[in-house]
């Protein structure tokens, strides 16, 4: 019953977690972590065993990761990054086949995150605000763009003026024109989703980002707010949705409680080691779902109000490195 953690990169904090509440089960088992770059990777390091792959544009990546689960007894594999789940999705039943459970939301369910605009549709859906989409000849400074299928924060503008306006933004068809939602009005939470293998919500833990670097969390304060119960009544069943969502709201610093759903992405964020922390004890619910073929009921008051994380920057030593 081993456990492989894919493009593992920096998630030191997701495979101990996974180490620790797979060892209380049985101390042999092991975590293993997959990168391109392995031994480069501090979580690589720190996991129980690691493999090179393939980029993920590699025709060879799925047949490398269905390899390396044959022969080292691997059981459950855990995505980490946006990039890879599409690709994974699709391949879920080739690795289902062989005894191999992927946790991975459905292909349609994966494409809709990937895309901005189409969670803007499930969103409206759901009856959940969004920020507004202008037309590229008909918007208002200030102005939040973003690429459609981004990742991670990655080439997002919040333009103020027709100064900072490039020609790119207007030819290139992925960038959306936002409506700007104002930090001096609203909070921004990621919220950690917990969705068994049915498909119903069991938890949900919003994360205050309070400071943030490189598009991952640095600052973060785990609150019982008014989230829990909004994103609980809208969104107790997501057809399609598995594991670990992590999903992105602005919330009004005024009484009205106003709410704004901005992303969904289906798979562990940077910055669940809060929740995991504060008792939303993610890897043990999967641990018991797809290995000890258990069921999970609803885990909403099971984690700690108030709780606050602040990151630091530390290290991992590798002795005798020689590249």
């Amino acid at each position: 019953m081993n456990i492989l953690i894919t493009c593992a990169g920096r998630r030191v904090s997701l495979v101990r977690a996974f180490q620790k509440e797979l060892k209380l089960i049985n101390p042999h088992f092991k975590v293993y972590a997959a990168d391109f770059e392995p031994k480069l990777s501090a979580a690589c390091h720190v996991a129980d065993g690691y493999f090179e792959v393939p980029l993920l544009n590699d025709v060879n990546y799925i047949d490398t990761l269905l390899n390396y689960c044959q022969k080292f007894h691997i059981k459950l594999l855990i995505p980490c990054i946006d990039t890879e789940l599409l690709e994974l999705s699709q391949h879920k039943a080739r690795f289902e086949s062989l005894g191999i459970k992927v946790v991975i939301s459905s292909e349609n369910f994966v494409n809709m995150c990937r895309n901005k605009r189409l969670i803007h549709t499930f969103f409206k859906e759901n009856n959940i605000q969004h920020a507004h989409e202008f037309s590229k000849i008909n918007f208002k400074f200030p102005v939040f763009i973003k690429p459609a299928d981004g990742s991670r924060s990655m080439d997002t503008y919040l333009v103020k003026s027709e100064n900072d306006l490039r020609e790119e933004f207007f030819n290139d068809n992925r960038f959306m024109f936002l409506e700007y939602l104002d930090s001096q009005l609203y909070d921004e939470f990621t919220c950690d989703l917990y969705y068994d293998k049915t498909h119903y919500l069991r938890c949900v833990v919003p994360r205050k980002r309070i400071e943030v670097r490189d598009g991952e969390v640095y600052k973060s304060l785990a609150q019982k707010n008014y989230l829990v119960s909004y994103i609980r009544e809208r969104l107790s069943f997501i057809d399609g949705a598995v594991g670990c969502l992590t999903s992105q709201f602005f919330l009004s610093k005024n009484e009205d409680q106003k709410v704004y759903g901005i992303e969904i992405n289906p798979r562990f964020g940077g910055g669940y080691p809060l929740s995991y922390l504060a008792g939303a004890n993610f890897p043990k619910w999967i641990i018991n779902e797809y290995l000890l073929n258990k069921t999970i009921d609803d885990q909403f008051d099971v984690w700690e109000d108030n709780l606050l994380m602040i990151r630091y920057d530390d290290e991992v030593l590798v002795h005798g490195y020689k590249g």
